[in-house]
């Protein structure tokens, strides 16, 4: 059996400190209420605010998971910032237990 090595096809490679900016958006619109109220009111008002550079916003405003993971996102945060978007904005159905 191969050794697994960072630069093998790892399930999970940690996200590089470029990406920083980036996570900490998708962080925040995952878990702070009044954060994402406002990028649901201003995206790119909301993204400068934390720094984002251009090509950072316009990935975000994608919404291409597999776009944001290659910029350096974490797929987590990628995945539970548009759940709460697309809850946010009812455009999603949820079950709560």
């Amino acid at each position: 059996m191969a050794a697994v090595t960072p630069e093998s096809s790892a399930h999970y490679h940690f996200p590089p400190a470029a990406a920083y900016r980036l996570n900490r958006c998708l962080f925040a619109l995952k878990s702070d209420d009044a954060f994402r109220a406002r990028y649901v009111a201003d995206p790119d008002g909301a993204m400068r605010a934390l720094g984002l550079d251009e090509a950072d916003q316009a990935a975000l405003r994608g919404g291409d998971r597999d776009d944001l993971v290659a910029r350096g996102a974490h797929p987590y945060l990628v995945f539970m910032a548009d759940l709460r978007l697309r809850m946010d904005r009812g455009t999603t159905t949820f079950e709560y237990f």
